[in-house]
């Protein structure tokens, strides 16, 4: 039944990061799949919510370059990964 509440939650989580910057966007995304694994893997709600705050920390730290917090890797369309400007926000 927890693992009923928790997708739902991740869910609305990411369409709620539509309309934030990037990194708000790599936060969103990471504590919703943090959150999503903590919970399936524990069984608790605990267990998501400790996951989710190492997701969206995680995710915050994958979408910068380290040393360079106004930069941020892209992938073109062609698979390519790039490092650019981070949008304003």
């Amino acid at each position: 039944m927890k693992k009923f509440f928790v997708v739902p939650v991740a869910v609305l989580s990411l369409l709620g990061a539509t309309a934030c910057t990037q990194t708000q966007q790599n936060a969103a995304l990471g504590a919703a799949a943090g959150g999503v694994i903590g919970g399936v893997a524990t069984g608790s709600v605990q267990g998501a919510a400790i996951g989710a705050g190492v997701g969206a920390v995680a995710g915050v730290l994958v979408g910068q370059v380290a040393g360079q917090p106004e930069q941020c890797y892209y992938r073109n369309s062609a698979g390519e990964l790039f490092i650019d400007a981070c949008p304003a926000g």
